[in-house]
């Protein structure tokens, strides 16, 4: 992990999925659909586990959303989490139910009774509960000693929550202390870091539309987990949750903490380019999603930036004029001509 030691944490689990201690760092999503209609949610989770997504989150707003989870369960093949506010009562319809883990905050459910309850049907079933703080949900008391919203602000707001849970002799604990601003997050999951070893959830909220919301996620979760720092991540975006588990995904093959899939290296273009580079690299990303092999494809625009310089991956295309290279390790296996390029490509992958 580009030299980095990850945090030591404890280890809990989320149905199969390990999170914190010596497990992978997982990537989760949160639907989007109303999770009362059972159908849309299924399919909605379908298509996130295509894009292999770890875990799945979904609301839970009422008593037939709590209930709907049951059936959920039965046609969906990860872990999920129910998102619970305010009532206590459906975070325990949702244990009921089956879900594999919760999300709530503690001190927002009710009295220690009601709190009380809630753990004790978690730890009857062997479930974790995610605590989270972020920067709107932060304690008026904190507010107010720590003068406004800052990394104190945020992370005593949590250890608030999170002595609750201990007192109750509660520790399949896993934290996340989310901000859309991107300097704040880093700060105050570090500032946590120092103060426990429980697993966390690390994000930017509210991050933004897909472009946007992307470079943000990408610096804040990028610089945090090259600090060893997160166990499993969300990036929140306004759009399509498929998009969140594939930015996730690529941050985490950006820092080689998973090998997952092919990974594409191309040039930027410039005029040495004699071939339609951006075409090319566009199709060949649609046709490299439904490979399953964990390989480098290198696609460059001309000899220049081509074997010698993408030697470190496992084959890939070097353009000329109306034509290009394949080669394997820096090594030229043959020239083809450019309307034959990505065709012969994929067969070369294929052999692999």
């Amino acid at each position: 992990m580009i030299g980095v030691e990850r945090r030591k944490t404890n280890k809990l689990m989320v149905g199969e999925v390990g999170v914190g201690g010596d497990s992978p760092i997982s990537v989760q999503s949160m639907t989007n659909t109303d999770t009362r209609d059972i159908d849309a949610t299924v399919n909605q989770i379908k298509r996130l586990e295509e894009v292999k997504c770890d875990i799945v989150r979904v609301a839970v707003t009422d008593m037939e959303a709590a209930k709907a989870i049951k059936e959920i369960k039965k046609r969906i093949n990860i872990p999920i989490i129910a998102d619970v506010q305010f009532d206590y009562r459906l975070a325990i319809e949702s244990v009921k139910n089956g879900v594999d883990g919760l999300r709530i905050n503690p001190g927002n459910i009710g009295s220690n009774n009601r709190v009380k309850e809630v753990v004790k049907a978690c730890k009857e079933r062997g479930i974790s509960i995610r605590v989270g703080v972020n920067s709107g949900s932060i304690s008026k008391e904190m507010l107010k000693k720590y003068n406004g919203v800052n990394e104190d602000s945020i992370v005593f707001s949590c250890m608030e929550n999170i002595r609750i849970l201990e007192d109750m002799d509660f520790r399949d604990i896993k934290i996340s202390l989310k901000a859309s601003d991107v300097i704040l997050t880093i700060k105050s999951y570090k500032k946590m870091a120092e103060l426990v070893d429980y697993p966390f959830h690390i994000g930017i909220t509210e991050a933004g539309p897909v472009w946007n919301g992307t470079v943000k996620s990408a610096v804040g979760i990028g610089s945090l987990l090259a600090m060893g720092i997160g166990d499993t991540i969300r990036v929140s975006l306004t759009g399509d949750p498929v998009e969140e588990v594939k930015v996730g995904k690529e941050i985490l093959r950006s820092l080689n903490l998973i090998k997952e899939g092919p990974q594409i290296v191309s040039c930027p273009t410039c005029a040495r380019t004699q071939i339609d580079l951006i075409k090319l690299v566009e199709e060949a990303q649609r046709k490299l999603e439904k490979i399953d092999k964990n390989i480098k494809v290198a696609i460059m625009g001309c000899a220049v930036n081509g074997p010698g310089e993408a030697k470190e991956a496992d084959i890939g295309i070097a353009g000329g004029k109306g034509c290009g290279l394949i080669f394997k390790k820096g090594e030229i296996i043959k020239k083809v001509q450019e309307e034959k390029l990505l065709d012969e490509l994929i067969s070369e992958i294929e052999k692999l």
